[in-house]
């Protein structure tokens, strides 16, 4: 995953991963490292309701963990759900994503800690 629309930054588009491929994925590139784990300002990301993580990233001794990934904005910053699985690679984050519930929903990319 490394498009501009997909940062917590880019306003712009209405696109959906309601039919992504469950796989692992990566953040990179002009995307951001990771995914945000705070609410994202709707609108944001190439979407209406913006995917982060909430639960924060796992350690590497952690090794896989399941975490949340709340869809939403302010006010109802988890108006939807999905669970998924994370992993520290040491200099970067795997996620194993597949298809989110809903099409005005993606998942996003930052570069915030």
């Amino acid at each position: 995953m490394n498009s501009a629309d997909r940062k917590d930054t880019y306003t712009g588009k209405h696109l959906c991963d309601n039919k992504l491929k469950k796989g692992w994925y990566r953040f990179e590139g002009d995307a951001g490292t990771r995914m945000p784990t705070t609410c994202v300002n709707r609108g944001k990301c190439g979407t209406d309701w913006s995917g982060w993580l909430k639960g924060g990233h796992p350690t590497v001794a952690d090794g896989e963990v399941r975490r949340k990934v709340c869809f939403g904005a302010s006010p109802d910053c988890c108006k939807d759900r999905k669970y998924i699985t994370v992993k520290n690679c040491s200099s970067y984050y795997l996620y194993k994503l597949g298809g989110t519930p809903g099409c005005d929903m993606r998942y996003c990319g930052t570069d915030s800690p």
